[in-house]
């Protein structure tokens, strides 16, 4: 496959995984960060990687991904950054709500609008959520809000642009053994009076194979929707929560 693929987030977790099976397609990836120096072991690791520098939360980014697109067709476009916002809600700044709304949700909206001219019939565009916007809980109040707002706009998105034949798309993993989910986890222990790692364990439990999500489970969902056949999905929620979710859909 040719063309190109546009990672927002890059520099984390997630985005590193993704970044690497993308360019394992064949697609050349644009990545996407706030700052150069979060690229610098991206770039090390995969010559390959184009480094645009953009903070996604700025109507500024826009302007900037667009600039760093090479020319052709853009086939994927993933929004994967991360919340440093964690919280329960009976604690959490009510102002950290809108932010990670706007980081979230604005920044997808960016992002599309960013890659729009190069869009063509079968490209995706992307939206990494959560499982916490679909199945909330008190102790990661922004994650939730945010990532439900996140689910909502790309079936937006997928219902004005379908028409072109481009499909928009949700992930939303379950907690992931990330530095971010222990920060939610050491912030809940303090509230909760208790150790990190009970909050890990029993995050754990909730679990039915008592598992976290793994940043190479979610790069491979999104590999998965460069398939045509995913075209089926847009507007949909692919859910990676190892068995968490009770609720139907």
């Amino acid at each position: 496959m040719s063309g190109t693929a546009v990672v927002v987030g890059a520099s984390g977790a997630f985005g590193g995984a993704i970044v690497a099976r993308l360019i394992a397609a064949g697609l050349t990836v644009v990545a996407v960060a706030r700052s150069l120096r979060g690229l610098e072991t991206l770039i090390g690791n995969h010559p390959g990687v184009i480094p645009c520098t953009a903070d996604i939360g700025d109507d500024e980014a826009i302007p900037r991904i667009a600039a760093a697109l090479p020319p052709g067709p853009v086939r994927i476009a993933v929004h994967g950054p991360g919340l440093s916002s964690p919280g329960s809600v009976t604690t959490v700044a009510t102002d950290a709500l809108a932010q990670a709304v706007n980081l979230k949700a604005g920044g997808f909206l960016r992002l599309a609008r960013a890659v729009d001219g190069r869009l063509e019939a079968g490209s995706r565009l992307v939206a990494i959520a959560g499982h916490y916007g679909l199945e909330p809980t008190a102790y990661a109040a922004a994650p939730g809000v945010a990532n439900a707002a996140l689910i909502a706009l790309s079936r937006q998105i997928s219902l004005a642009l379908g028409a072109r034949g481009i499909t928009a798309h949700a992930i939303a993993p379950g907690p992931a053994d990330t530095d971010r989910l222990r920060r939610i986890a050491e912030a809940e222990a303090v509230r909760q009076g208790t150790t990190a790692e009970t909050i890990l364990d029993n995050m754990r439990a909730e679990s039915s194979t008592g598992v976290f999500t793994n940043p190479e489970d979610v790069a491979w969902a999104v590999a998965l929707l460069l398939a045509p056949e995913a075209a089926a999905m847009t507007g949909s929620t692919l859910m990676l929560d190892a068995g968490r979710r009770r609720g139907l859909p």
